[in-house]
């Protein structure tokens, strides 16, 4: 039995040394082979720079200038609506109405006050100048005309005292009319008509303005640099594009005027902001968009050719040559295009040298042969096999 084991196990390791050694000698013979075979000839171009405009793509939202409360300022019952939700609405424009009965009753009993002490300062003035006459000659004793200066000035103090209640009076009244402090579309009624109102009850419905237009946006901390160093100033205002979330482009063009005094750290970004016309209320508060800001000034950035670059999943990338002219798998960022060219924010500098042609049998840290345009064109046509006659 021990023999049978120890013959069975012989085989199996004799088995094993012989399948190692075939895979030994495949793995020579392929190296053999990879040895022998010319390396692939390729062309190479030094990597350009051109001035471009730099431009920034970001997520936006759109924000009202201006979002206000409608607030009751008075005490009373809500009498009644002028408007529809939704309606765009003009500052100055009458939107509800409080009851005004005990308002303008009281502006009418203030209004009263102050003709009733009005005509008591007319005749006291008129007495006064009376007695002043009478006074000089001695007709009347000076301390009954101080009695009667004293009594004008007292009528005067009262006169303005019942002209500021009066004035009080009638601001209550006109807070009856509750008014549309701002141009805008109106929201939701919050308090429906038939309730009793006071100034803590809350917004009674709210207004977002609609022209111009805020549309608020995060930029990276790095590309807010690049930006400040191509414009020379982070003070300046810049071309901002719309785009929304179909694809669609809006039509008129928006102004960068304002970012935040500091970077979010929890982000890395600095908010900005962008104001937009929109005369025909195209742009909702809170709508969700696409931004592009550009810089005002053009900014030397390295171009490389569409054809020089190849894709993974890790993203796009090229092949440099280093000092030892071997192929470098290059991974780059892009921003756009120019022409037949991709513009790049990273990965590669104005003179690297750029693999161009012969990119498919290029692999990286292996020999590669450089060559001219021209061999490049004839090794191509020398190798394209003509159709066979039918």
């Amino acid at each position: 039995m021990k023999k049978t084991i120890i013959i069975i196990v012989a085989v199996i390791i004799a088995a094993i040394a012989i399948r190692f050694g075939i895979s030994a000698y495949n793995n020579y013979k392929t190296g053999l082979r990879q040895s022998q075979r010319s390396a692939p000839s390729v062309t190479v171009d030094p990597v350009q720079d051109a001035d471009i405009i730099r431009s920034f793509e970001a997520p936006g939202r759109v924000t009202s200038k201006y979002q206000v409360n409608v607030l009751a300022r008075i005490s009373g019952y809500l009498q009644k609506s002028y408007f529809k939700e939704g309606d765009f609405v003009k500052a100055g424009q009458t939107l509800f109405l409080i009851e005004p009965t005990e308002f303008s009753n009281a502006a009418n009993v203030a209004k009263a006050e102050v003709a009733n002490t009005k005509a008591q300062l007319e005749y006291a003035e008129k007495q006064l100048i009376r007695a002043s006459e009478l006074v000089k000659k001695d007709y009347i004793a000076k301390s009954q005309y101080d009695n009667m200066l004293s009594q004008r000035d007292s009528l005067r103090a009262q006169l303005a005292s019942a002209q500021a209640r009066y004035n009080d009076s009638m601001r209550n009244l006109s807070y009856t009319h509750v008014k549309a402090p701002v141009d805008g579309r109106i929201g939701i009624i919050a308090v429906t008509v038939g309730n009793y109102v006071t100034p803590s009850s809350g917004a009674l419905t709210t207004i977002n303005s609609t022209n111009p237009i805020y549309v608020t946006f995060p930029i990276d901390s790095e590309d807010f640099t690049s930006l400040s160093l191509a414009d020379g100033s982070n003070d300046t205002n810049r071309k901002v594009d719309l785009i929304f979330s179909n694809g669609q482009k809006y039509p008129l063009t928006g102004v960068q005027d304002f970012h935040d005094n500091k970077i979010d750290q929890s982000t890395g970004t600095v908010t900005m902001r962008a104001t937009f016309q929109n005369p025909n209320n195209q742009l909702l508060h809170g709508e969700f968009v696409t931004v592009k800001l550009y810089s005002n000034k053009p900014v030397k950035t390295p171009i490389v050719p569409q054809i020089a670059v190849q894709e993974n999943q890790e993203g796009k990338f090229v092949y440099i040559l280093d000092e030892n002219d071997l192929p470098v798998l290059t991974y780059i960022k892009v921003n756009g295009q120019q022409g037949d060219n991709w513009i790049v924010t990273k990965g590669v500098k104005a003179g690297d040298r750029l693999i161009t042609d012969g990119i498919q049998k290029v692999v990286p840290a292996k020999p590669v042969k450089i060559v001219s345009k021209e061999e490049m064109a004839k090794e191509k046509s020398s190798n394209i096999i003509p159709d066979k006659k039918k």
